[in-house]
C-alpha cells in the first residue's frame, strides 16, 4: 500500500537496552537526501511513557509524518501511530503488537528452537542483557569493537515497558512497511514473518541481525522513503 502523498518528516524510535544514537546512519542519509529528522530518546521505562515522549516530538512537526520503530520501538509505534499526524509505520525488526498484546506475550511462546535473548534476571524493576553474549545475540554482523560499545552503554528496560499492552494498534488503520532481520537472534525472523503479515505490511527481507538499522542503513532508508511515497 503506498502513501497517499511525499511525505518529508521522519520519526525514529529505538527499541530496548540502546538509545537512539544507533540511528545515526539512517538520520545522517534522509538529512542528506531532504528529509526533515526526529530521533525520540524514549526513556524506555513504561510503554506509556514512551508513546508520551513520541507524541511530543510528533506535536511539534509542521505536517505529517512517517514513524519508525526498531524492536520494542515498534510497540511504542503501533500506540502511537494513531495520531493525525502519522502518514504511515515502518517496522524494522520490530515487534508488531495487536490489541491487548505486549512484548511481554509475544515473546512467551517462541517458535521451537529459536534463540532464546540473554536477558539476564531483572534488577530493581529493569532488564539487561549479558554483555558478554551481547555481541552474538544483538549484534552479530556489527565489529567486535562497536557491539562491545552498545553492550556496556545499556539502557535499562523498564519491566513496564515490557509489559505495556498496546490498546488501539495503527498498522490496522495506517500503511505500514516490514523490514525482516534474516539472522536476527532477538526475534525470530519466523515471528517478524508472521507480525508483518498479520499487520498487512509491505515486507522487505535482508540479511542481518537484529541491530540491521546500524548495519544496513541504506536498506532501512529505502524502505523509509517507500512509506514516505518518494
Amino acid at each position: 500500500m503506498a502513501a497517499t502523498q511525499s511525505v518529508r518528516n521522519v520519526v525514529l524510535v529505538h527499541g530496548g537496552f540502546v538509545d537512539g544514537s544507533g540511528w545515526r546512519g539512517v538520520y545522517e542519509r534522509l538529512v542528506d537526501d531532504g528529509y526533515h529528522v526526529s530521533i525520540v530518546q524514549n526513556p524506555t521505562e513504561t510503554l506509556v511513557g514512551d508513546v508520551a515522549a513520541t507524541l511530543q516530538v510528533v506535536a511539534e512537526l509542521d505536517g505529517p509524518a512517517v514513524l519508525v520503530g526498531h524492536s520494542y520501538g515498534g510497540v511504542v509505534v503501533t500506540e502511537a501511530g494513531q495520531d493525525p499526524k502519522v502518514a504511515a509505520l515502518v517496522y524494522i525488526a520490530a515487534f508488531a503488537p495487536d490489541k491487548g498484546e505486549s512484548v511481554s506475550s509475544l515473546i512467551a511462546d517462541p517458535p521451537p528452537g529459536a534463540p532464546v535473548p540473554p536477558i539476564l534476571p531483572p534488577k530493581n524493576g529493569h532488564l539487561f542483557l549479558d554483555r558478554e553474549r551481547f555481541h552474538a545475540s544483538f549484534a552479530g554482523d556489527l565489529p567486535e569493537a562497536e557491539a562491545r560499545f552498545m553492550a556496556d552503554s545499556q539502557v535499562p528496560w523498564g519491566l513496564d515497558a515490557l509489559n505495556g499492552a498496546v490498546t488501539d494498534p495503527a498498522w490496522q488503520s495506517k500503511p505500514s512497511w516490514y523490514l525482516v532481520a534474516a539472522d536476527d537472534r532477538m526475534i525470530p525472523p519466523p515471528a517478524q514473518r508472521q507480525m508483518a503479515e498479520r499487520a498487512g505490511a509491505t515486507v522487505t527481507e535482508v540479511p542481518g541481525s537484529h541491530s540491521v538499522y546500524v548495519s544496513r542503513p541504506d536498506a532501512v532508508v529505502d524502505l523509509i522513503k517507500q512509506a514516505a511515497g518518494a
